[in-house]
């Protein structure tokens, strides 16, 4: 596959040269583990049901990493927005194998050892040490 003229990045690339299946893998695995764990979570606790949907959607949703999207509401390092994704990752995978046959939770669990594969550029990106900007 051949560069883009003067971009730096692949064809079918993000804004920062990901390819377009990482983000496909991150966004399948997160709904994925939304779903899932309040379904699995439901019948022990509505509270900790509700309460892992707001920690998987909402905290992501109000801390990011300048620069990974656009609008940040509260700025935060790379590596929380790492951890955090591992965390989607896991509820994921955990969600699966509470709630799936064994071959679809096989499924889910590889899926998700695939993307932390597909993640790499983002993460080193994201844990890479900022510069300071000089004015």
């Amino acid at each position: 596959m051949e560069k883009q003229p003067g971009s730096g990045k692949q064809p079918g690339s993000g804004k920062h040269g990901e390819p377009w299946y990482a983000t496909a893998l991150r966004a399948g695995l997160e709904l994925v583990g939304w779903i899932g764990l309040p379904i699995a979570l439901w019948h022990h606790s509505i509270p900790a049901a509700v309460g892992v949907d707001v920690l998987l959607i909402g905290v992501p949703a109000v801390l990011q990493t300048p620069g990974d999207k656009p609008g940040t509401t509260i700025a935060v390092p790379g590596w929380a927005t790492v951890l955090m994704v591992l965390a989607e990752l896991s509820g994921a995978v955990a969600a699966a194998w509470l709630l799936f046959r064994p071959w679809a939770a096989v499924l889910v669990t590889v899926l998700a050892l695939l993307t932390c594969v597909t993640e790499q550029p983002r993460w080193k990106r994201l844990l890479r040490p900022s510069r300071p900007v000089r004015a």
